[in-house]
This record gives structure tokens, sequence and C-alpha cells, in this order.
């Protein structure tokens, strides 16, 4: 999978994420590990910051459940607006994380 290729891939996998739910920047990398040979959550973290505001980016967090870097106002109100569960100032992960099937 070519470098534009995995962007796309990227924002596909971001798209699929239900209202409500969130992934981390790593979980997103993980999930196409297997079929793209790239495993960086920075990576996807570059891709949502440069091609990522056509996709719900709001779904997309730190492991911890951290807002997305200068954009945590909108983010939780987008989130807050789709019933996302948060905890303090991030998501609440542990209710909120969400994982595409296998073989996806």
């Amino acid at each position: 999978m070519g470098p534009e290729e995995y962007v796309e891939a990227v924002l596909e996998l971001v798209e699929r994420i239900p209202p409500g739910r969130v992934m981390s920047y790593g979980a997103v990398a993980d999930a196409l590990a297997d079929r793209s040979e790239r495993a960086s959550a920075r990576l996807v973290g570059s891709i949502m910051a440069r091609h990522g505001g056509g996709v719900p980016w709001h779904r997309v967090v730190t492991s911890s459940g951290r807002l997305p870097p200068g954009h945590e106002r909108e983010a939780r109100a987008r989130l807050l607006a789709e019933g996302t569960p948060l905890r303090g100032s991030g998501v609440d992960m542990r209710r909120a994380s969400w994982l595409p099937e296998e073989g996806m």
C-alpha cells in the first residue's frame, strides 16, 4: 500500500467510527497494520491533521482519551452532541472505544 492509499485507508476507517464512539490514533494504525505494513500513531495523527477535515476527526483521540490538540473545544462539543461518554476533560476510553470488525 502506497502513501496515498494509506491516507485513503485511514480516512475510510475514521468514516466508519459510529457516532458516540472513538478510536485512538494507535488503534487506527493497528487496525490497518496488516494490510499497510505501517503501524504509527504519529503518522495517523499527521494524516488527520492534514486531511481529516472531511471526516469525523473528533472521533480520533489519544489512547488516554485526550481530545485532538488545538481543537479540544470543538471536539468536545461534537462528542457531547453525539452522546460520547466523557470523563474529565477527555473521553472515557473504557466506555467509548470502538474497533472495526476483523477482516475489514
